[in-house]
């Protein structure tokens, strides 16, 4: 095992580090399983607390610019103050709780590119605190998510690209203060209405709202415009219910408005 040095918190010779993740792969409302190891230095050392805290890359706006930042958006508290002898190893074992609204790493059995996911670990030390390097976690769709995203397929949707959002969704109970979106491409009986969709999961415990974005064409001397709409998926019946019909459905009747369809 390699472990990480905690160099700006207790100097060189100080604490050591490492998270070892027993299931790195989860779901949106599962555990994450693990444990933190703690090799003590060269002299023993007061250890204030150590945090676990959940990580990830988001797009935000500031003024008229973009600009990505590391958002923080759960906290995991592991071990309040203990003394950490020289040379004596802790291992904490944890488990991690991951929000219902945490984005989705990866989509059809392949990592997102640019949507990342990862647990930090916090180590504070003589009134210091320094942390290791992200230890990154695959977040799957539930079967829910799955349904729903096969019936885009179904219907000749093809997947573009994910980001992050900072921000909150007009209309939509959300906890995170951010939100995924997975984009796709229109099949062609949408292409002359629609340019993108881009699909958005807010899960909770027991159904999700799917918010649809339509980056709409515009007709005539009209522009285009984005478009929101939402449906919720109760778990319980997401299997037994025909996505295909009614996503098709909603999206004819949203592109026949104002005669663009």
């Amino acid at each position: 095992m390699v472990f990480k040095k905690l160099l700006q918190a207790a100097g060189v010779g100080g604490p050591e580090v490492e998270t070892v993740l027993h299931n790195a792969d989860v779901q949106p409302g599962g555990v994450v399983r693990g444990e933190v190891v703690i090799v003590g230095g060269k002299a023993d050392a007061e250890i204030n607390k150590v945090t676990l805290a959940l990580r990830s890359r988001v797009e935000a706006e500031s003024g008229d610019h973009e600009h990505r930042e590391n958002l923080e958006y759960a906290r995991f508290p592991l071990a309040g103050s203990f003394r950490l002898d020289d040379g004596a190893r802790y291992s904490l074992p944890f488990e991690f709780p991951i929000p219902w609204e945490a984005p989705l790493t990866h989509l059809y059995g392949r990592p997102l590119i640019g949507t990342t996911v990862g647990i930090a670990t916090e180590l504070e030390v003589a009134r210091a605190v320094d942390a290791t390097d992200l230890d990154p976690i695959a977040i799957h769709p539930l079967p829910a998510q799955e349904r729903v995203l096969a019936a885009f397929g179904a219907l000749g949707f093809r997947f573009h690209s994910a980001d992050l959002e900072k921000g909150r969704i007009w209309g939509i109970e959300q906890k995170l203060p951010f939100y995924q979106e997975i984009e796709f491409y229109p099949p062609a009986k949408y292409s002359s209405a629609i340019r993108e969709l881009e699909v958005t999961f807010v899960a909770a415990p027991k159904s999700m709202s799917v918010v649809l974005e339509l980056d709409k064409r515009g007709a005539g001397f009209t522009g285009g415009h984005d478009e929101l709409c939402h449906f919720t998926v109760d778990y319980a019946s997401a299997e037994s219910t025909n996505w295909e019909q009614r996503i098709e459905g909603l999206l004819t009747k949203l592109c026949r408005r104002k005669g663009r369809f």
